[in-house]
């Protein structure tokens, strides 16, 4: 199925809300492109590039969903993309994540030095008619895909949704200083304060980057704590807590716990270390030790990676 098939805009799946994004990013984008070179605003012609930057960057984080999908799919478990990524693909979530967050603050830290630049060198003068019929058509654009946009992730609960979301709101805010900006240059027009309209596009544009540059610092933080593996502290305690009740239950010596949540995924390796002299046991009884570990470590998901391993040697822990 194509990516973009109209019967594939599901609004209730993340690929489905991930795929309206793109087509709205794609349309904004467009249009402010052409705006931004009608009315010689770097403003808007930034807008323009963040929205396509978005375009791209979504539709990576689709392919990686559905990457991530067909490889939770027990139907799909032989195909020749698993054979070939047996570990599966969650770990590209937090890549992708941090590099779309890294490509909208490097692009935000190039537009600031344009605006510096073109403060010192007396301004630009634009064209403020279309510049304010662009923001106006924007803000209504952007502030309803953001609304919706969140309104489906409360029961996605999707990370790369979140980040869909966040941006909008980020264009959407934009869009509003673009308003207010160019209603202003409107308004002076005439007046002695006029030698300050030329200053108005890039003295916005300076205040968006920054904004700009602000908001994906959370994202590319995580995204680079997955991709570090670095163990979240309240799922390593969640998990420490269970191994012990089983080494205290069933009298073994010890545990080691390795913990990482690569996106959506957590990872989980339990080592337990049975003494020597413990009585045999049929291995359907190891079985249902295993199953009742991974019951008390809560809901089974696609999205767990939970390995249990039982020896009597503490080298095979480490």
């Amino acid at each position: 199925m194509s990516l973009f098939h109209p019967s594939s805009f599901d609004s209730t799946t993340e690929q489905g809300v991930l795929r309206l994004s793109i087509a709205g990013s794609f349309g904004v984008a467009a249009i402010a492109v052409a705006f931004g070179l009608f009315a010689n605003s770097s403003l808007i012609i930034f807008d323009g590039i963040y929205g396509l930057i978005d375009v791209v960057m979504t539709w990576l984080s689709l392919l990686v969903v559905r990457l991530i999908s067909m490889s939770t799919n027990v139907d799909a478990l032989q195909s020749r993309l698993n054979q070939r990524f047996t570990m599966g693909f969650w770990h590209l979530e937090p890549i992708v994540l941090g590099v779309s967050g890294t490509l909208m603050i490097g692009a935000a830290l190039y537009a600031a030095v344009n605006a510096v630049d073109a403060l010192m060198s007396g301004g630009r003068e634009i064209a403020l008619g279309p510049a304010i019929v662009f923001a106006v058509i924007s803000i209504i654009i952007e502030s309803g895909l953001a609304l919706f946009v969140r309104r489906a992730n409360r029961s996605i609960g999707s990370e790369f949704i979140a980040l869909d979301a966040k941006n909008w709101v980020v264009a959407a805010s934009m869009s509003a200083a673009y308003l207010v900006a160019f209603v202003g240059g409107w308004l002076l027009r005439g007046t002695e304060w006029a030698w300050l309209v030329p200053y108005i596009d890039p003295a916005i544009l300076l205040v968006v980057c920054l904004f700009v540059v602000v908001a994906p610092l959370g994202t590319v933080r995580q995204a680079l704590s997955d991709i570090l593996l670095i163990t979240p502290v309240e799922l390593q305690a969640h998990v420490d807590e269970v191994a012990r009740e089983i080494v205290a239950k069933y009298r073994f010596i010890e545990h080691r716990s390795y913990v990482a949540k690569v996106g959506r995924g957590d990872q989980i390796e339990l080592f337990f270390v049975v003494p020597a002299n413990d009585p045999p046991r049929p291995l359907v009884e190891w079985d249902q030790l295993r199953d009742e570990i991974g019951e008390a470590l809560g809901e089974e998901s696609t999205d767990r990676w939970l390995t249990i391993m039982f020896t009597t040697d503490r080298e095979w822990t480490i």
